[in-house]
């Protein structure tokens, strides 16, 4: 503790200016013992102050509140937007769903900047690894990126769109796509059987090679995966069964999809960190809900809301809250077990704010009516619409990033 004399000071010395020199000098013996936090400096000055390195400040906790100006893009400014995900293409009327921001309880989420998010990547490359959902926010960031610059080059070690790989010349930034809804090793029993609901195998103590092949030479990678693991699967450790869910097979143990779902993140993960090579920040975005009302996904349900709900009118439960835990409870094994060789693993929480999103999705405005698809799209997010945000929160994950290394 350091010990502050008490002055005792009289009028005349009062009068002459002394206190302000004896104050000034105190301060001038005292200043290098105070701590740099609570003079508030160690943030590098570049950062919004009220987005820098701000752990009180919970980005991923807050509410949507109505925000009136236009969005960044549209199906006409922007060529990267699937079908699927293209409401304004297909006809959807109303508006709304565009004319809101997501406000964070403490703190302010500055609106997407794309010359500063291209700024911190240059010389860097991302990669999405997941399934459509993790597409999805690419296009996305794709769009987002297009107001400053389309890549000039394309780059792709295979002709499946599933897997490509996008180069912006002028940042010498790569942004790639890498197809895997398990994450893990998938056999198609039934290569030619119905599109839903066909039989994996999931060989879940092996990284799918379509990723873990390619993954060390990126510097951030974004993973993903949720609505693939609700179907029926068969489950394989050290090449063998060990289980199933939902495989109709008396003769295999009956096995949860949470079981499989842990097991592909730990796998996952672990590869990440025994890739030699790898030296790259992971963001694991976690799970997107879906929202189906008025029936099941497959017997007629649908989602035809034009604005976002309370928090009470809807919330994560059920199964998609065990999935969501299963995830954040193996990014913390992981963040502990990547420490050891300096990896970082960050969570890139979504859930919350799009839980109360049912307004987002395309339903039925990713086709034309005569194409006759009877099964609404209520998993996927419209472009332009509420997945920009999982950017936003990106960008300033980012900067967080950048801000721990100038701090280190």
């Amino acid at each position: 503790m350091v010990h502050v004399p008490e002055f005792h000071l009289g009028k005349n010395l009062l009068d002459n200016g002394m206190t302000k020199l004896l104050i000034t000098l105190v301060l001038i013996v005292l200043a290098p013992m105070i701590p740099l936090y609570i003079l508030n400096i160690s943030s590098p000055i570049w950062l919004p102050s009220k987005i820098s390195e701000s752990r009180k400040c919970d980005i991923f906790r807050g509410k949507w509140i109505p925000y009136q100006d236009t969005p960044y893009y549209n199906n006409a400014t922007c060529r990267e937007i699937s079908d699927q995900q293209n409401c304004m293409k297909f006809g959807r009327p109303d508006t709304d769903f565009l004319k809101w921001k997501w406000k964070p309880d403490e703190c302010e989420l500055p609106r997407f900047d794309s010359g500063q998010f291209l700024e911190l990547v240059r010389g860097k490359s991302m990669a999405f690894i997941g399934d459509s959902l993790g597409r999805n926010q690419m296009q996305s960031l794709q769009c987002l990126l297009s107001r400053v610059v389309y890549p000039e080059d394309i780059v792709s070690y295979t002709e499946d769109a599933r897997f490509k790989r996008w180069f912006y010349v002028n940042y010498n930034f790569t942004l790639a796509s890498s197809w895997a809804p398990h994450l893990v090793r998938t056999i198609d029993t039934d290569p030619d059987g119905p599109t839903y609901n066909r039989l994996l195998n999931l060989y879940l103590d092996e990284a799918d090679h379509a990723w873990a092949a390619q993954v060390e030479k990126y510097d951030y990678v974004i993973i993903s995966a949720g609505r693939w693991f609700y179907g029926p699967q068969v489950f394989y450790e050290n090449g063998k069964a060990v289980g199933c869910h939902l495989c109709l097979k008396n003769t295999i143990k009956n096995l949860t999809m949470f079981y499989g779902y842990r097991k592909a993140f730990r796998t996952s993960f672990k590869t990440l960190i025994s890739l030699e090579r790898f030296r790259g920040v992971t963001f694991l975005r976690t799970l997107s809900p879906a929202h189906f009302e008025n029936g099941e996904w497959n017997k007629g349900g649908n989602c035809v809301r034009t604005q976002p709900v309370s928090k009470g009118e809807m919330k994560m439960d059920g199964d998609d809250l065990e999935l969501y835990l299963t995830q954040v409870q193996e990014l913390r094994r992981a963040k502990r077990e990547g420490r050891r060789r300096g990896l970082d693993f960050r969570l890139l929480d979504i859930s919350a704010a799009m839980v109360v999103r049912p307004d987002g999705h395309p339903s039925h405005y990713g086709h034309w009516p005569h194409e006759n698809v009877t099964i609404a799209d209520c998993v996927h997010w419209c472009l332009p619409g509420a997945i920009d945000t999982w950017n936003e929160l990106l960008l300033q994950m980012l900067k967080r990033e950048r801000s721990r290394g100038a701090i280190q």
